[in-house]
């Protein structure tokens, strides 16, 4: 190994003025001393050098790196980085070119306590002037993964812990992280390079499907009241609340009564076998009858009872020759009442369903409220967006104006020789940027302009699509001064999610004690009364060869009883008689029936008890778990009402003093721009500054048109989160008819109601002809 040696001074001047009185020798032997000593210690320092170091298990104080000196007058003022320094390249021999190279006395000492805890570094070929591929710029060759070092920033050490140390001095080496760089990907290939759009004429400004000459000035209550009028969810709301009073109308219906008839004709040959049958010598009997009967029955509303009517009535003809009635005119009227005694008698099915349907219709008027409530604030809001949009478009092209008289006042600066060209295009880059806020704010402005309409039109093909809005309502409104806890009443008073909660919760109490009601046994007393109505044709009995023969044997009995002194037989007739009221037709047999001759009546009651009843004990404990669901819900909705109100009124008073703010943030831009106008006239401030002024009142104006807008739209919210919108707005829903309608007031007479206009749906206004 070949090792270069060189002898360092590092003796204080007194001590060498000091040397030159010694005697010679002394001072020839002190200095071989010297040399042998430095000659024994270089190898070992090269292999200390060389030789890996373990790793230290508590982390030493990392030292600073050598910082660069100041080079002497007269040598070359190039930099050079030294020999193992951040950004140079490591060579071989740069260990013995470091240990030779002159260095002051603490960096030698700080050099040489403090431990190599990298190792021998890697051998590294020298790259001479890299070039960037894509640029063809020269580039710092850096490890990847790391950043080029910053001359001239102060460091600081860092312990393992990561906790801060003591600043060092810049170029000195700092402790060796135990994070490894991280990664970076591989540049991407490039897209396109060098490319510009290409110079092209610049489109008409005139805004699509709108005639800006055709303007409609639109007031914040007229964009309302065509918003409920043509609205299609209020107009599906308004039919909802229909469908829930036609099925209120419907549960009614239970207790309509009911009736039916039934009429036919019937004939049947029946065989006897009796003489008493009536089939004589044909063995038969025949029937024909023609039976007409009426039932009229229903529930009653009262105790949940229910009751039926029967009337029959029927034209008998027979053949039967034991009859003596031919034809017969039958009637019966039957009334049966059955009255129960425990299970619905209190509540049953039919009311249980009247009374829901009443909770479905409230709870379809406070869905209806809602979305009158949710189309208002979705004017209101579209409205002063709208609003913003014109104002902003206005402010921009204020803004443009200006920026073009800069460009002229520069322009003839230029000419007088005070400004440079490149100012001109200073100013001329500001008047472009300003056009492209221009083209963005009316983009804005038919943005803001079609959402509103969507909101008010019926359809697509409404004239007004065509027209532009302007809107005439003013914008200075006056922030709301109500007290928190007032606003938090008025909202759980007045808020439709509450009321249909309620609604909720009421159905489910309905639930609750119907099938209650159904886990009770059925017990019911059923009395039937019946009247019975009967008249005929009387049938004169014909003689036949039994009754003859009876007759003879009768007349020979009596004689013989009469020569034997017996008294005679006495002969019976065999003609029965029938009840003059049963012979006539069939008026007498409904005046028999009507004077209730032949009348029943029977009571008794009747029992159906389920051994288990499962069913109805379910039904009752899932409608209680719903109860108790119910409850958690509505104590859930009055806590997003309660901070919903918090946060709105707290965003109406933020808008407020935001819009105050803007304001003399607005006034203050005005007064700075104009200041560096002045001193631009008069020489002592740059284009760039008047520019930035510029840029400055731009921004606080829109900033300004930004927080009124937000005050308006954070009003419109408030009166929606405390349930007051429709009152604000002067809207009205009539119950009778579900109807909207709005009281317009005239200031001229401080706020007398002077016109009720009606919203009926697809009812066409014409909002020129205000009233």
């Amino acid at each position: 190994m070949r090792i270069k040696l060189r002898v360092i001074d590092v003796m204080p001047s007194t001590t060498r003025n000091v040397r030159k009185s010694w005697p010679q020798m002394l001072r020839s032997k002190l200095s071989y001393a010297l040399f042998g000593l430095l000659l024994l210690c270089a190898p070992l320092c090269v292999a200390a050098q060389e030789s890996p170091q373990p790793t230290p298990t508590t982390a030493p104080t990392p030292t600073a790196s050598p910082s660069p000196q100041s080079p002497p007058a007269g040598t070359n003022t190039q930099q050079q980085l030294p020999p193992n320094a951040a950004g140079s390249t490591v060579r071989p021999g740069n260990e013995a070119q470091q240990s030779t190279q002159p260095q002051p006395v603490p960096q030698q000492q700080q050099q040489q306590t403090t431990p190599n805890t990298q190792g021998p570094r890697p051998t590294t070929p020298q790259i001479q002037n890299p070039t960037n591929p894509t640029s063809g710029l020269p580039t710092t060759a850096n490890p990847v993964g790391t950043a080029a070092p910053q001359q001239g920033a102060p460091t600081t050490t860092t312990t393992g812990t990561g906790q801060t140390g003591v600043p060092l001095a810049p170029g000195q080496n700092v402790g060796t992280s135990p994070i490894a760089p991280a990664q970076l990907p591989p540049e991407p290939p490039p897209v396109a390079p060098n490319y510009q759009a290409p110079a092209r004429p610049l489109p008409a400004p005139d805004r699509v499907g709108v005639n800006v000459n055709d303007q409609l000035p639109l007031a914040l209550n007229d964009a309302i009241a065509l918003a409920l009028k043509n609205s299609n969810d209020i107009d599906e709301s308004r039919i909802n609340v229909q469908i829930a009073e036609f099925n209120l109308l419907a549960a009614h219906g239970v207790y309509d009564p009911l009736f039916s008839s039934e009429d036919y004709y019937e004939r049947s040959t029946t065989p006897t076998s009796s003489s008493i049958g009536g089939g004589g010598t044909r063995g038969a009997v025949t029937q024909v009858d023609e039976t007409g009967s009426a039932r009229l029955g229903g529930f009653s509303p009262i105790a949940g009872g229910s009751y039926q009517f029967d009337f029959s009535s029927t034209r008998l003809t027979t053949t039967n020759q034991n009859v003596r009635l031919n034809p017969q005119f039958p009637t019966a009227f039957t009334f049966t009442y059955t009255q129960p005694l425990l299970r619905g008698l209190r509540f049953d099915a039919n009311r249980h369903g009247i009374e829901v349907a009443k909770k479905n219709l409230s709870l379809t008027d406070a869905q209806f409220r809602q979305q009158v409530i949710d189309v208002i604030t979705q004017v209101e809001q579209a409205y002063w967006d709208l609003v913003f949009a014109l104002r902003n478009l206005q402010v921009q092209i204020d803004a443009v104006k200006q920026a073009r008289l800069q460009v002229e006042s520069n322009q003839r600066l230029v000419q007088q020789g005070v400004l440079a060209p490149i100012d001109i295009v200073a100013a001329t880059t500001q008047v472009t940027t300003f056009e492209q806020n221009v083209y963005t704010a009316q983009q804005a402005v038919t943005r803001a302009e079609n959402t509103l309409k969507t909101l008010m039109l019926p359809n697509r093909l409404d004239a007004m699509w065509g027209r532009a809005l302007t809107p005439i309502t003013p914008v200075n409104l006056e922030a709301p001064r109500v007290p928190l806890e007032q606003a938090v009443q008025s909202a759980l008073a007045s808020r439709p999610e509450l009321a249909q909660l309620r609604t909720n919760a009421d159905i489910n109490q309905l639930d609750v004690r119907y099938f209650r009601d159904l886990t009770k046994p059925q017990i019911n007393l059923v009395g039937t009364y019946t009247s019975d109505g009967l008249a005929g044709r009387l049938v004169v009995p014909s003689q036949n060869s039994s009754t003859s023969s009876t007759l003879v044997l009768t007349d020979r009995v009596n004689q013989l009883s009469a020569l034997a002194g017996l008294p005679p037989l006495t002969v019976t007739s065999t003609t029965t008689t029938v009840a003059p009221q049963l012979i006539g037709g069939y008026t007498q047999s409904l005046r028999n029936l009507l004077e209730q001759r032949y009348p029943t009546a029977r009571i008794g009651v009747t029992i159906s008890l389920p051994l288990r009843n499962r069913t109805a004990e379910a039904n009752l404990g899932r409608t209680l778990a719903q109860g108790h669901q119910l409850k958690d819900q509505l104590a859930q909705t009055e806590q997003i009402i309660e901070a919903d109100v918090r946060n709105t009124l707290q965003a109406v008073r933020s808008a407020e003093a935001r819009r105050a703010a803007a304001a003399a943030a607005r006034s203050s831009a005005e007064q700075q721009y104009a200041s560096e106008q002045r001193q631009f006239r008069a020489g002592t401030t740059t284009v760039f500054l008047v520019l930035q002024r510029q840029t400055e009142l731009l921004s606080a104006r829109a900033n300004e048109l930004q927080a009124q807008t937000d005050l308006n739209k954070a009003i419109s919210d408030f009166q929606r989160a405390t349930g007051n919108t429709l009152e604000v707005n002067h809207v009205a829903v009539r119950t009778d008819t579900r109807q909207l309608e709005q009281r317009t007031l005239d200031a001229d007479t401080l706020g007398t109601e002077t016109t009720t206009r009606t919203l009926a749906p697809n009812a066409a206004t014409n909002i020129n002809n205000r009233p």
